[in-house]
């Protein structure tokens, strides 16, 4: 099952410093896992089927750790907006249309194509408050062949009346009976989802935290995104040392149990610190934070702390799924910071954005986003034909050129755990 060879020019992240290139190479694929890259076909292979992309790039498969699917549909949207009116002009009532059966269907049926041929091949997606258009849009993504995770969204106070639940209580009974129902599921898996502290009580947290723990689960959420934000949390909050300690408090980030924060933006040392002992990803979504106005997160810091990380699409505040152009904006946003800001945080190198965007977000699912020995196979073959150049490259100066250049349609074929998508 699953036992092949892809022939190409491969590119791999070992370590968030280090990539490996090997021009004509050999990956071996054997149920589904990676067996390494080889210049000749080891012996005990020479019977697997070499499937021939000879001249074309192969790379891991990217994770995008941070996509709100229902907002799929009106991206691009209030871009002059900051994100509280932002979330009041266009999330809430776009999301609260998915109690709508015939509505989720299509709108989740839009989102899931584009993912498929996107470059993403796992991710880590909130839903909506609404059960059944949650079950829906798993569904959805489990026939699609792609793996990750997918989140009811809880929220109950500060939304408005028309899309917040009724009590904590009933916001918890519901997401017991969506995670009995997601147990139909194999490639997509449940995540525990408080949209973010605002909006849910202390009563709803800590419940949520108590499903987390009881069912072994991963938790998502937002993070330090915005200072009018940040302040609100204050007033909700005052007993908490900061963002981060009101998931902690609640439950919902702890030692052993992994957890995604996205944006990061404002978080200092301590906060930083908090998340890494509490096995937390802090996840960077730069178009987002610059759509909205947010600010730039302190990407560096959080390499030299060590805190997990990756990237994340999040539409609709980010108006593209490719994880590529995230690199590139990750990438383009770093120097800002180091020119403007701070002279000590050094801008972030292709080694690190290609490894935030593979290996490092890859690894909240497993062993998952590189190729050496033992990871699943996840892999994209590049179409570089669209980009065409006078004079021959280097494997690096050909992936650099391709993160910045490609667009939708520049993938000819996708694998997701050694079963080809298309």
């Amino acid at each position: 099952m699953n036992n092949f060879i892809m022939k190409g020019d491969i590119c791999y992240s070992e370590t968030f410093d280090t990539l490996r290139f090997y021009e004509d190479a050999y990956l071996i694929c054997e149920n589904g896992r990676s067996m390494g890259v080889f210049t000749q076909i080891p012996e005990k292979y020479q019977h697997f089927e070499v499937l021939d992309y000879t001249g074309h790039m192969i790379v891991p498969g990217l994770s995008d750790l941070h996509v709100h699917a229902p907002q799929y549909a009106y991206r691009g949207l209030g871009m002059d907006m900051e994100l509280l009116e932002w979330l009041e002009t266009y999330a809430f009532p776009e999301e609260s249309g998915y109690k709508e059966p015939a509505y989720a269907d299509k709108a989740y049926s839009m989102f899931v194509q584009d993912l498929k041929y996107s470059p993403t091949t796992r991710f880590c997606a909130f839903a909506t408050i609404h059960t059944s258009a949650t079950l829906k849009l798993m569904a959805l993504l489990e026939t699609s062949g792609l793996k990750g995770y997918v989140g009811k969204v809880n929220m109950d106070r500060n939304s408005p009346d028309y899309y917040c639940e009724e009590s904590a209580e009933a916001s918890l009974e519901a997401t017991r009976e969506w995670l009995m129902q997601s147990e139909q599921f194999h490639n997509v898996r449940p995540i525990i989802t408080p949209r973010f502290t605002p909006s849910c009580t202390d009563a709803l947290m800590t419940g949520l935290g108590a499903i987390a723990s009881g069912n072994h689960l991963a938790v998502q959420s937002h993070l330090s995104e915005n200072l009018s934000e940040i302040d609100w949390v204050k007033e909700l909050c005052p007993d908490s040392e900061n963002y981060m300690d009101t998931y902690i408090s609640a439950g919902l980030a702890a030692p052993g149990r992994k957890s995604i924060m996205a944006h990061c933006v404002y978080s200092d040392e301590r906060e930083i610190q908090m998340m890494k002992d509490n096995d937390t990803y802090a996840i960077h979504c730069p178009q987002c934070n610059m759509n909205i106005a947010s600010g730039i997160a302190p990407v560096r810091k959080w390499l030299d702390i060590g805190v997990h990380m990756g990237l994340g699409s999040d539409v609709a505040g980010g108006a593209t799924l490719s994880i590529f152009r995230t690199m590139m904006e990750a990438r383009q946003v770093s120097k800002l910071v180091w020119r403007l800001l701070d002279q000590n945080l050094k801008p972030l190198t292709l080694e690190e954005i290609f490894w935030m965007g593979t290996k490092a977000g890859g690894s909240f699912f497993g062993k998952v986003g590189s190729f050496e020995p033992g990871y699943e196979l996840d892999a994209l073959v590049l179409d570089e034909s669209r980009m065409p150049h006078p004079q021959a490259l280097t494997l690096r100066q050909r992936l650099e050129r391709y993160i910045c250049l490609s667009e939708k349609g520049d993938i000819l074929s996708k694998y997701v755990a050694g079963t080809k998508i298309f």
